[in-house]
């Protein structure tokens, strides 16, 4: 991992105006070890490789914080009225999250357990496609921390890569379909070793 990757990769990522934004006022709530993760990101890369605006096709921005003293809903909803309200000139879906709870409600959503998560980095290592697991913040001195813990080369190359660490394949086929409705650039490496490529459409590039 290089630190010209990471460098093309924050250059990128702040193009889009609602995610530069959004990292401006975060750390004004103080959330625990807060970062700004996933689609937002990774999609905005996607979009300077395939020419369109940086915002195009991103549904929602994602915050993940961890904060394992309030891990009841309301105190999650708490923090979720206060980053609403925070965002609301934006007009965009902020979802955030703590972290710290997410295993209260996984299995009942996705049908596989999840351990508890310490921090929000064991959340974005979870994301079902590598190049998804990417966060980023601002530390004390305002400077970008960036953690990516599969590095760049897949996200670069468009590629969707399983990342096997919750075992949910019908969760990654279901969001590599979506995702190449819109980015048709993608290429998905199949979710086992066996080249199981059933459940996306054979009109799909494959890696």
């Amino acid at each position: 991992m290089s630190g010209q990757d990471r460098s093309k990769f924050l250059d990128v990522v702040m193009r889009n105006d609602i995610n530069r934004t959004i990292m401006d006022r975060l750390p004004e709530i103080a959330l625990p070890d807060w970062y700004l993760v996933a689609g937002c990101l990774y999609q905005t890369v996607w979009n300077d490789l395939s020419g369109h605006s940086p915002e195009y096709g991103i549904s929602d921005y994602d915050v993940f914080y961890c904060d394992e003293s309030a891990t009841t809903w309301e105190a999650e909803d708490r923090i979720i009225k206060q980053c609403a309200e925070v965002f609301s000139d934006l007009k965009v879906d902020v979802q955030v999250r703590n972290q710290a709870r997410v295993h209260l409600w996984y299995e009942e959503k996705y049908g596989a357990s999840c351990p508890p998560l310490l921090s929000s980095r064991d959340g974005i290592d979870g994301f079902l496609n590598q190049s998804s697991c990417y966060g980023i913040r601002r530390d004390d001195e305002g400077c970008f921390e960036v953690y990516a813990p599969f590095g760049y080369t897949d996200l670069f190359d468009m590629t969707l890569r399983p990342n096997p660490r919750r075992n949910v394949p019908d969760v990654y086929y279901e969001k590599a379909r979506r995702w190449c409705g819109l980015w048709p650039n993608l290429k998905v490496v199949p979710w086992s070793d066996e080249g199981d490529t059933s459940r996306l459409s054979k009109e799909r590039p494959m890696a």
